[in-house]
C-alpha cells in the first residue's frame, strides 16, 4: 500500500501529500445570506510578525495548499492571524469570526475522553492524519 499510493504521504520537507478522488463535503447552517465581499482590513502586525506570515503564506504555495488570484476574481478573504508557541514555532489561522453572524450555533457536545476511548477499543483499525500540515491534506469541496 505505501509503495502503490506513494504520493499520499509526505516525509520531512516534501510537499504534502494529495488524498487523490476523496473529498470532504462541509455544510454549515446559515441564518442568512454570506456577502463574499465581506472584508476586513488586516490587524495591525510588527514587521517581525508580518514577515511570519508572509513566510507562511510561500510555504503554503509552495505545497499547492493555496493559490495566488487574478486581479478580477471574487474570493473568499479571512484576516490571517499568526499562533506562535513558547518555543517560538507558530502556525497561521484566519480570523473567522464575521462568519458567526451568519452561522447558526452547533450544539453538538464535544464527546468526551471516556467514550471516546470506548469507541477506540472496539476498532480494527486505528489510524492517524499527518501532524504536519494534516489539515491540509483533504480536499474540500
Amino acid at each position: 500500500m505505501l509503495r502503490k499510493d506513494r504520493q499520499a504521504f509526505a516525509i520531512g520537507e516534501e510537499p504534502l501529500g494529495k488524498i487523490r478522488d476523496h473529498y470532504i463535503e462541509l455544510y454549515l447552517d446559515v441564518k442568512r445570506r454570506y456577502s463574499p465581499m465581506l472584508r476586513k482590513p488586516p490587524y495591525p502586525e510588527s514587521l517581525e510578525t508580518r514577515k511570519e506570515i508572509k513566510k507562511h503564506i510561500n510555504e503554503l504555495l509552495d505545497m499547492d495548499v493555496i493559490r495566488k488570484i487574478g486581479h478580477n476574481e471574487t474570493v473568499e478573504i479571512t484576516t490571517p492571524v499568526l499562533n506562535t508557541w513558547n518555543d517560538g514555532k507558530s502556525r497561521l489561522c484566519g480570523d473567522l469570526r464575521a462568519l458567526d453572524n451568519y452561522t447558526k450555533a452547533d450544539r453538538y457536545p464535544i464527546p468526551r475522553i471516556p467514550q471516546a476511548l470506548e469507541k477506540l477499543a472496539k476498532a480494527k483499525y486505528i489510524t492517524k492524519m499527518d501532524c504536519m500540515k494534516g489539515f491540509h491534506w483533504n480536499r474540500v469541496k
